[in-house]
């Protein structure tokens, strides 16, 4: 154990033998409801299957006591990481693998929640067939529908809730650490690139560097993404992520350049005065009595338009 790092580990983890280490990191958010989901449906993935949770620096003792409790409680082994400070999204799984046993990781996000009671089952099937990359899918079936996250639903509905056979067609680019599945051996190839900072495409790139040595598989067994957005943090995340799709572009220019997101930025990098249209088009996205669909539209271009700033 490190100076920065604590460890709880509940009665089961001395000992494990894991064939799966489940990878879940959390800052601030609460992850005790995915916790118990995955030990109420452990069933017959008992003595194959671990939890390691890490706290990315959250810094709330009352929020650290209770998911120690909810571990606790836990048939399956489970060990909680505490960082004393925040470490950041590549940088906190590459910590994860670190404290993992099993043979295979399943990265999960924290407000995740399985859809389906044999969740754990259908991965440890895909751990059997040597599987080396798969993608389980999200959906927002369990999400409750808020009217303050209306627009985050409608643009992953459209975008991000897809079925295998439609990922299938760009293997590389529907690869979310939300409900991933990766081979010891390969991700001890192909790590995070910690270079990365703030929200977003530190998972995308990982896809594209790991699409070149082996193939990416794409099932149909999804987990709920609970934790939807309101539309001004929806702005303030592709803010942060401008930074991160440049460092996209400069290491795998010949992938994104099929990208719309990368064809829209390189057409409104050529657009004039993006200083004065751009934040109209932030207003009118945030803008909750306009059509869901005309802001939705009007928060891709804003995307494009940060991005454009980088390609």
């Amino acid at each position: 154990m490190s100076q920065t790092e604590s460890l709880a580990d509940n009665a089961a983890w001395p000992g494990a033998t894991p064939a799966l280490s489940v990878l879940i990191p959390f800052k601030g958010d609460d992850p005790r409801r995915l916790l118990q989901a995955l030990g109420d449906g452990a069933g017959q993935a008992a003595g194959q299957v671990e939890i390691v949770v890490l706290d990315d620096g959250t810094a709330d003792p009352e929020l650290t006591a209770n998911v120690t409790e909810t571990l606790a409680g836990l048939c399956l082994p489970a060990r909680l990481v505490t960082l004393a400070s925040n470490e950041g999204r590549a940088k906190g799984r590459n910590r994860l693998v670190a404290h993992a046993r099993g043979g295979w990781f399943l990265f999960l996000d924290s407000d995740m929640l399985p859809d389906a009671p044999d969740f754990l089952a259908v991965w440890l099937d895909e751990t059997r067939q040597d599987t080396a990359v798969a993608f389980g899918g999200f959906s927002l079936k369990q999400a409750p529908p808020l009217p303050e996250h209306a627009l985050h639903r409608a643009m992953a509905t459209h975008s991000d809730c897809l079925d295998a056979a439609e990922r299938r067609h760009a293997p590389e680019k529907h690869v979310f650490t939300s409900n991933l599945l990766v081979r010891r051996d390969v991700f001890a190839a192909e790590a995070f690139d910690e270079g990365f900072a703030g929200w977003g495409w530190e998972d995308v790139e990982w896809g594209m560097r790991v699409a070149r040595r082996w193939p990416i598989r794409h099932i149909d067994n999804p987990a709920t993404h609970l934790g939807l957005d309101t539309a001004r943090t929806m702005a303030a995340k592709y803010e942060q992520s401008a930074a991160n799709f440049a460092r996209v572009v400069a290491a795998h220019p010949e992938v994104v350049a099929g990208y719309p997101s990368y064809r829209a930025a390189r057409l409104l990098k050529r657009a004039p005065l993006r200083g004065l249209w751009r934040p109209a088009l932030k207003a009118f996205a945030l803008a909750e009595a306009a059509p869901v669909a005309a802001r939705a539209f009007a928060m891709r271009l804003y995307r494009a338009a940060l991005y454009a700033e980088a390609v």
